[in-house]
């Protein structure tokens, strides 16, 4: 970094980043290749990924991610953060294998209930279970045990969570559909074996292109891997630099997208859990530092909706109702445009479907 490095403030970091993700102005980019994109989708429940798209591609469909999962072109697995994501075929078998030291590392949470496991060995049993059949976490669970009785039952089938990729099969994941989640390997259900563990280089370069401009915290944050300074100095001659108001060293693509600070952002409606919002280690480019934790109570996550860019408050569907609870005041014309950008994710995620659209207080848990 130089003194002569120019500093982006926060708007223009908010527009930058709401470009990247899609969230600007809508893509007509199909539903595989804004997974692709968008590094993969935060997928902890079932219904996120479809809410993301919606948000964040003209003409979106339902069925057109439901059919990707349902031909294996994407697939539900645990990777950055150790949550779970869709991605394409390929970035399962690329991703896992670059974030696997940081499920490695995760196995320490788990020791104490792991004496006198071999982890090698745990691997291969727990392979050729789910490459027999796809089993549930239940049925791993006590097929472990069988092996290693006086292990804790649930450190196991972590550990095999952990030291495999474990894709959940379908009917898991599509829409209007219902299923428990049942494990097999990323390889034997698409047919093909992983990759070897890469170098982060060329990851690097697609998390500035969906997330960027950024820091190295912020893609470390992202990923939940460490020590990613070398990757970041090693392509440094092909990036541009850049500060925030702090200070903090960015780094960008130079061709990459820098709309200016006052580019208008329409309102969008995100699913809990959305990846725009989890991404960076600051967070202030999307979240008002007023509003930081508004949006989950305990363990209870919420979605959420932008306006003028930046996170405004929360939304839920109540019974026949799109219930939305902004966090601060709005003006009557942002008002007027979020309801009518939640009346368009309602025809889109639930076409002929009747909902009223109220502002009021989204019931929280006590």
């Amino acid at each position: 970094m130089t003194k002569t490095d120019p500093v982006l403030g926060t708007r223009a970091l908010n527009r930058a980043t709401l470009d990247r993700q899609l969230l600007l102005k809508r893509s007509h980019l199909t539903a595989r290749a804004a997974v692709e994109h968008l590094l993969g989708l935060q997928a902890q429940n079932v219904k996120p990924p479809y809410y993301a798209l919606a948000a964040r591609l003209d003409g979106f469909r339902t069925e057109a991610l439901s059919t990707l999962m349902a031909d294996r072109e994407v697939v539900r697995i645990v990777t950055m953060r150790s949550t779970i994501h869709t991605h394409t075929a390929d970035d399962a078998l690329t991703l896992r294998p670059l974030v696997q030291a940081a499920r490695d590392r995760e196995l320490t949470n788990f020791r104490k209930g792991l004496v006198g496991v071999d982890l090698d060995r745990l691997a291969a049993v727990a392979r050729d279970l789910v490459e027999a059949e796809p089993r549930t976490m239940k049925q791993l669970r006590e097929a472990l045990l069988e092996e290693w009785p006086d292990a804790d039952p649930q450190s196991l089938a972590i550990a095999a969570r952990c030291r495999l990729p474990l894709v959940q099969v379908t009917p898991r994941g599509l829409w209007g559909q219902s299923g428990q989640v049942a494990l097999t390997t990323a390889e034997h259900w698409l047919g093909r074996p992983a990759e070897p563990v890469p170098a982060p280089d060329a990851t690097v370069l697609r998390y500035l292109a969906a997330f960027g401009p950024a820091s190295v915290k912020d893609m470390q944050t992202w990923s939940g891997l460490t020590r990613l300074r070398e990757a970041f100095e090693r392509l440094r001659p092909r990036l541009l630099t850049f500060r925030d108001e702090h200070g903090v060293e960015l780094f960008d693509l130079p061709d990459a997208p820098r709309p200016a600070a006052d580019t208008p952002a329409p309102p969008r409606f995100l699913p809990e859990f959305d990846n725009l919002l989890l991404s960076h280690a600051d967070r202030t480019r999307v979240i008002p530092a007023e509003y930081r934790g508004r949006s989950w109570v305990g363990n209870m996550v919420y979605a959420t909706f932008l306006v003028d860019g930046f996170l405004a408050g929360v939304w839920k569907l109540e019974e026949e109702s799109l219930v939305i609870e902004p966090f601060g005041k709005l003006t009557r014309a942002q008002r007027d445009e979020v309801t009518e950008e939640g009346a368009r994710m309602l025809a889109t995620m639930h076409p002929g479907s009747s909902y009223d659209i109220r502002f009021g207080t989204v019931v929280r848990p006590s």
